[in-house]
């Protein structure tokens, strides 16, 4: 290897520095000197003496390979010993301050402290961030509203975008979960007689929780993204500059038609989510327990009632404006480059997601305190 021989001889291992050991060429040495199998020797010889130039980065280096000889109790020579590293061996003793066992857990704590701080502050001042661009979306909404601006056909291509093309896979998904539910659930109930109380399990769990949720989960992966990625390309391209230079805010024409046309379609999406996941369980029903369909729908009509539809119903706005408004905010947010748009859509569909289950559960214990 470049700057450094080996010869080994009798359990003997024999290094021979040479060349420049600056800063400038340590970086494989570093590699080399740290990876170095020593199991097989008993002796360590370091010849520094052809040594052309050294400094206090390379000094370090073999003083620190020394130091791992002697901790393997290995004997280490070093013949006719360079100048500057003599002086600076006996340097690196004194210069080097090892802090007492209480102190180090002491840093570690602070270090542990700073970066819960850190987070916190930042997670706070996002917040602040995205509830001033709430503000905004709103004071934008009634301003088009009642100027006669507002953007009537970016509305319905983002309504068919988010609604009629999203049909399939919230049919797919929903239709299989109502399928596994009324599996897993005729299975456990088996034990006590009780199958017919599985459709009962189904509509509930449906119609106030799984459906809303699944299909609010769908939409932030598929729409939510596609926000962010949209309008942070504009963004990067310069499209939403050229809109300011125009006269045109860009909240009322890219953020506002997302928002409303999401708000309406995620209610209709749920709504068929819900019929989807009780036709899978109904198809299963028929095939596990042999219940005809007017049984089913007999039983199913008992169990959904409609403060169960209108809990689930309820929801959908509200997930489906947290969805857009995220999506809209990361997308504005986005600055640097391509690798932006990544970051920023990954962080969308998280917060969106996160903030969706969060608001779940507050509606949930708000509905069990109000006795719906």
């Amino acid at each position: 290897m470049k700057n450094i021989s080996i010869q080994e001889k009798d359990h003997t291992l024999i290094l021979c520095a040479s060349g420049q050991w600056t800063i400038f060429s340590l970086n494989h040495l570093d590699h080399f000197l740290r990876h170095l199998s020593l199991k097989a020797y008993t002796t360590v010889v370091f010849e520094t003496e052809h040594l052309e130039d050294i400094d206090t980065a390379g000094a370090w280096i073999i003083y620190h390979f020394l130091q791992r000889c002697k901790d393997k109790g290995i004997s280490i020579s070093t013949p006719n010993l360079h100048k500057v590293l003599g002086e600076l061996f006996e340097k690196f003793p004194q210069e080097m301050i090892q802090l007492p066992k209480d102190e180090q857990k002491a840093k570690r704590l602070l270090y542990l402290l700073e970066i819960f701080g850190y987070r916190t502050s930042l997670g706070l001042r996002r917040a602040l961030e995205l509830l001033s661009f709430l503000g905004e979306v709103i004071i934008r909404f009634f301003v088009s509203s009642f100027k006669g601006s507002f953007p009537l056909k970016p509305l319905f291509v983002y309504m068919e975008y988010t609604g009629l093309r999203a049909l399939p896979i919230v049919g797919i998904m929903s239709f299989l979960i109502g399928i596994v539910l009324i599996y897993q659930a005729v299975f456990q109930l088996r034990r006590f007689g009780a199958e017919i109380f599985a459709v009962d399990m189904l509509a509930i769990s449906m119609s106030r929780e799984i459906a809303i949720l699944i299909t609010a989960i769908i939409v932030a992966g598929r729409s939510g993204s596609a926000f962010t990625a949209q309008i942070g390309t504009m963004k990067l391209n310069q499209e939403i500059d050229a809109l300011r230079v125009l006269g045109m805010n860009p909240v009322e024409i890219l953020v506002i038609p997302r928002v409303v046309a999401l708000i309406l379609t995620l209610p209709l999406l749920a709504f068929y989510a819900l019929v989807m996941g009780l036709l899978g369980g109904a198809l299963m029903c028929y095939f596990s327990l042999e219940m005809s369909i007017e049984q089913y729908m007999h039983q199913l009509s008992q169990a959904l009632t409609l403060s169960s539809f209108m809990v689930g119903m309820v929801k959908a706005p509200f997930f489906a404006f947290i969805i857009a408004l995220v999506g809209c905010f990361e997308g504005l947010k986005v600055s640097g480059g391509a690798a932006s748009v990544g970051q920023r859509t990954t962080r969308s569909v998280v917060e969106s997601i996160f903030l969706v289950i969060i608001f779940n559960a507050i509606f949930s214990v708000i509905f069990t305190y109000m006795g719906v």
